[in-house]
């Protein structure tokens, strides 16, 4: 039975988290008649969230643990505000058994399961235990509460090599580490239990047989606070990078119509076992054969989205209405599958460096608009400011369609007309993931990406003579428009009286590259552009979405264009390109930063020192690790020397370029 008062009807909302799930939750509870309250860090005064929200709430200073980790400062807000219930979205305190207690404590409903029903199955380890009970498969492993490391390597060699380490409080790839061999276990250990601590205030791991060639599947389930529970079919989440989903599908194309209700019916028991009410998401793996339950997720997931699609079911919604104290909307067999929808997520990183974190303002922000099966689910918006301090993914873009091949069209299109600039996305990448032959095929299991990322990181097209003349006229184009003049170059009453002028343009796509010259002719009535001999007329017309339409050789193409400085990116119907714009009249001196230079990269915190002062190093050598957005970031030596000085310690909050370390190359 429900404890009285732990599910009501109440009118304000408030939000204890940020960016695209705020976001999310903030739209559902409007559309639901509710106010809303958001919260938010120093480092988010002028975020999305913020804006939409009928209220909003300073935490405290931008780390998590001093603003949306801080329970006290949450119950606070709410009391300031009249809040009377709390979304916690996922993330941060979503699955903390200790906040939902806290929250009913304070008068407040909280939007999710009891605090019971999170640790009994938000704990890897003990939700085993009763998954074993229920008669749901496990994947051999150690759960339990010893652990030091004798405990965990003794365990780990009696499951067998590989073995897959994890964070017995977490998800989201945090905390996680493969270890092939028993020497590799101690600092797989170490490093695991760091980073859990770091993200969910827990270093507790536990031990699983590392099921070799592995498929993510998940299945969607909701419970109300009646009795009734149902799943929602099963999501394909076996695109991964570092155990963190990249591409999220559903249905499963792999299962068949009768794994597919095993599968759910195994899920809906796990939920059963503890009488689980909200939503929630039961994960499991499989090798081809069998399915082993690895956890539960008591939380709404990133990729819920794909589920709602296929469904016609708002999530938030039914987790509203379930924490109204309402049944379910639908019982099991009114739940029907409709068609196939994909999600990739858009993050800020760098897929060419290692998938570093990239932070700064965005200064282009373009999406297509949502229609033809298109949804985006974003966070950010043109101006935001990107910050080092949390997860570092922009949005989700979704894709409906009525078969799997086409909503993989219909994704890669949206990705296709999508620009990002201010910093780098990794949006190329997931084109290039998507559209990958295998992954048409679905012949993938989640080491793919690891597999083919040379390949999948690979760079972009050269620019050819379509990406010089761009580059030309979206310079006139956009020196016209700062000088304010009047009609337009490519007019023939345009420039001059009389005569022809030239004027000489040059652009290098990267250091590697030699530059490339393209000459314009222009006078009254013609305009023409000479590349290495190739002379064309050509014209540009500025369009309403920012681009333009260039003619070259009489075709027409439609081109995107963002000029910073003399930093050119340009979207034609080649691809995306980088150029920088040789200026003739100055101005272009480049300042390129040492490789022997050990910088912090990106804003973050000190959280290891690997190395010793005066230790002789390889190249590659590991010296210390950042965290950096949530995420462990290891800087190694650029080449083989001698280590003077390490100029930080454990625990440093540093910004972008300070030096680290000192290294002096080897004789």
């Amino acid at each position: 039975m429900a404890r009285p008062g732990l599910y009501r009807r109440f009118r304000k909302l408030l939000i204890a988290n940020r960016g695209e799930i705020a976001v999310r939750v903030i739209r559902t509870a409007r559309a639901m008649g509710l106010k809303t309250v958001a919260v938010y860090s120093e480092a988010d005064r002028n975020a999305l969230h913020v804006a939409l929200a009928d209220e909003a709430v300073l935490l405290g200073p931008a780390r998590a643990r001093d603003s949306y980790l801080n329970i006290e400062r949450l119950i606070e807000a709410a009391r300031q505000t009249g809040a009377e219930a709390v979304h916690p979205g996922y993330g941060f305190l979503s699955e903390s058994a200790e906040f939902a207690q806290t929250c009913l404590d304070a008068g407040l409903v909280f939007v999710g399961p009891t605090a019971a029903m999170i640790t009994a199955m938000g704990s890897k380890s003990g939700s085993k235990f009763l998954m074993e009970q229920a008669g749901v498969p496990l994947v051999p492993g150690y759960h339990g509460e010893a652990q030091d490391e004798a405990t965990l390597a003794n365990e780990a060699a009696r499951i067998g090599f590989p073995v897959l380490i994890k964070a017995s409080a977490g998800g989201g790839g945090r905390g996680m580490r493969v270890v092939n061999a028993a020497g590799d276990l101690a600092d797989a250990v170490t490093s695991a239990k760091r980073e859990a601590k770091a993200a969910f205030g827990d270093d507790r791991v536990l031990i699983e047989k590392f099921v070799q060639n592995p498929r993510h599947i998940e299945v969607q389930i909701i419970g109300d606070s009646h009795g009734n529970l149902v799943s929602l079919f099963e999501r394909e989440c076996t695109l991964q990078r570092r155990h963190q989903k990249v591409i999220e599908e559903a249905p499963s194309p792999t299962l068949t119509p009768e794994q597919r209700e095993t599968v759910c019916a195994a899920a809906r028991r796990a939920a059963g076992a503890v009488n689980y009410v909200g939503a929630g998401t039961i994960e499991f793996v499989s090798d081809g054969r069998d399915v082993f339950f690895i956890e539960m997720n008591t939380r709404l997931q990133v990729e819920h989205p794909v589920t709602e699609l296929i469904t016609g079911v708002d999530l938030v919604e039914w987790q509203l209405r379930v924490a109204f104290g309402e049944a379910l909307p639908l019982t099991q067999d009114q739940i029907r599958l409709h068609g196939h929808a994909i999600e990739a997520r858009v993050y800020a990183e760098n897929p060419a460096k290692n998938f570093m974190p990239s932070v700064g303002t965005i200064k282009t922000w373009r999406f297509p608009a949502e229609t033809g099966g298109l949804r985006i689910d974003a966070g950010y918006r043109e101006r935001d400011v990107v910050s080092p301090y949390y997860d570092a993914m922009l949005a989700k873009m979704i894709a409906w369609a009525p078969t799997r091949e086409v909503a993989i069209e219909r994704l890669n299109r949206g990705l296709e007309d999508t620009d990002v600039r201010g910093i780098v996305s990794n949006i190329p990448f997931l084109s290039s993931l998507l559209t990958h032959p295998d992954v048409v095929a679905n012949a993938i299991d989640t080491g793919f990406i690891e597999r083919h990322l040379t390949h999948l990181t690979q760079s972009g097209a050269v620019a050819g003579d379509l990406e010089l003349s761009a580059a030309v006229a979206a310079i006139l184009i956009g020196e016209q428009t700062a000088a304010k003049e009047q009609g337009s170059p490519w007019r023939a009453s345009g420039w001059m009286p009389v005569g022809l002028r030239q004027r000489v343009f040059s652009f290098r796509q990267s250091a590697a590259n030699e530059p490339r010259t393209a000459t314009l002719a222009y006078g009254p009535s013609v305009q023409r552009l000479s590349i290495e001999g190739r002379e064309t007329p050509f014209s540009a017309l500025p369009t309403d979405d920012g681009g333009f339409d260039l003619v070259c050789d009489g075709v027409k193409s439609h081109v995107v264009a963002v000029i910073e400085g003399h930093e050119l990116y340009l979207r034609t119907r080649n691809g995306r390109f980088d150029l920088h714009w040789i200026d003739p009249f100055g101005g272009d001196d480049e300042e390129q930063a040492g490789e022997d230079k050990i910088v912090a990269p990106l804003p973050g915190t000190v959280v290891a020192l690997l190395a010793q002062e005066g230790a002789v190093l390889e190249k590659g050598a590991a010296i210390l690790t950042l965290e950096v957005m949530k995420m462990e970031q290891t800087l190694r030596a650029p080449f083989a020397g001698r280590l003077k000085a390490i100029k930080c310690k454990v625990g440093d909050i540093v910004q972008e370029g300070v030096e680290l370390a000192d290294l002096e190359p080897s004789a």
